[in-house]
């Protein structure tokens, strides 16, 4: 893991996070508790700041940055961030899941409980509401989320918890 300060800011990582030898958190930035940033990914708060929740899991080879000095990032508590992501100067709700490959640019919202489809971009200024599935280029409501998706953004968030400690015992 490499953490690397950039004008006097050091990032504040969990103890009890994972955090793969290969990505970078820089700058001013923050994760909670059981979060786990994977391999490959870079964590840029250099020209404004980037908040990640508790459990919540930013997989490999995704790019969380933010909008120089007018928008940072902020990403909510059981999240799951999927592979190739990226987050742009944009703020993403408790409970929802951004799917592979997706991109979130700046100042759009994902409210709480919401699903971005894989390969999704979302245009700025976007509020995604509480409770839908977005997709698509540019990515529009496609429906409501059901239960059952709840249940599985539950069981990404606890999966991601669960392989980051097996990470932590090696």
């Amino acid at each position: 893991m490499s953490l690397l300060p950039f004008k006097n800011k050091v990032p504040k990582i969990n103890s009890d996070c994972f955090v793969a030898p290969n990505s970078m958190v820089i700058g001013d930035v923050e994760i909670g508790s059981l979060s786990s940033v994977w391999f490959g990914t870079i964590v840029r708060g250099d020209v404004h700041y980037i908040r990640v929740g508790s459990s919540t899991n930013i997989q490999d080879n995704s790019v969380v940055h933010v909008t120089s000095n007018k928008y940072p990032t902020i990403i909510g508590n059981n999240v799951t961030v999927g592979h190739s992501v990226t987050l742009h100067g944009c703020s993403i709700s408790d409970n929802s899941l951004i799917g592979i490959g997706s991109v979130i640019m700046d100042q759009c919202e994902v409210g709480e409980w919401s699903i971005v489809a894989a390969g999704s971009m979302v245009k700025p200024n976007t509020k995604i509401p509480s409770g839908k599935l977005w997709g698509g280029l540019p990515a529009k409501e496609i429906r409501d989320i059901s239960e059952e998706e709840k249940d599985w953004i539950r069981n990404l968030s606890n999966h991601y918890v669960e392989l980051s400690k097996q990470y932590l015992s090696i």
